[in-house]
């Protein structure tokens, strides 16, 4: 497993991408060419829902697309018609159960609980479109909420640091419900890689960057 430990979630974007640039394998992903590192381990000390290095070198249309799947409960055309990850969240299976109240609630209720744990996966509906992101594990220790996040894949050119993002988005939203502070975020990634059209992109991030 390759593992990343940052203290913010921009220079986590560019030490996978780094990664996967330097020693990534050629394969396919839905049938287009990617370069691929295989699980890999993302640990971010400090992760917050705005990051300078994100702000500088992101595409604003892929963050505004991210965001509006996380906070909107339409519907999203581009992955055919699947829920969208507020659905998902807030709504589970359109049941009307909000998962991350019940972590919250769970969490108060008690603090060490190692089962505050949900999912954006919908078998029943969830036939063509599997969601990347598909698991949530949080917990308390030491007075910070903790979160641990498993994705099947996840894109680093395009969409991988609006997913970061929005997961310590969500990670606050449930600590300030807490009253406690925000602890790591980590990612566990299947397959992490970026797809050949965006390999120019990333390589000018990379070199603007410093790196």
């Amino acid at each position: 497993m390759e593992t990343i430990s940052t203290d913010t979630i921009g220079d986590a974007w560019l030490g996978v991408a780094r990664t996967i640039l330097s020693e990534g394998v050629r394969s396919t992903y839905d049938g287009l060419p990617i370069h691929e590192v295989m699980m890999a381990n993302l640990i971010v000390a400090s992760p917050q829902s705005s990051d300078e290095i994100i702000e500088r070198y992101a595409d604003d249309d892929r963050l505004a697309w991210m965001h509006a799947n996380f906070s909107d409960h339409t519907v999203v055309p581009e992955l055919g018609d699947a829920d969208s990850y507020a659905t998902r969240l807030h709504d589970y299976a359109r049941t009307g159960l909000d998962q991350l109240h019940w972590v919250v609630k769970r969490l108060r209720a008690d603090p060490t609980c190692r089962s505050a744990t949900i999912t954006t996966f919908q078998p029943l509906s969830d036939t063509s479109y599997i969601p990347c992101v598909s698991l949530l594990d949080f917990y308390l220790d030491k007075g910070a909420l903790h979160l641990v996040v498993y994705a099947h894949s996840i894109d680093f050119g395009a969409k991988g640091y609006a997913n970061l993002i929005e997961l310590a988005s969500i990670q606050h939203e449930a600590a300030k419900e807490l009253e406690v502070d925000v602890g790591s975020l980590t990612l566990i990634v299947k397959s992490a890689h970026i797809y050949d059209s965006e390999l120019a992109y990333m390589t000018s991030v990379l070199e603007r960057s410093g790196d």
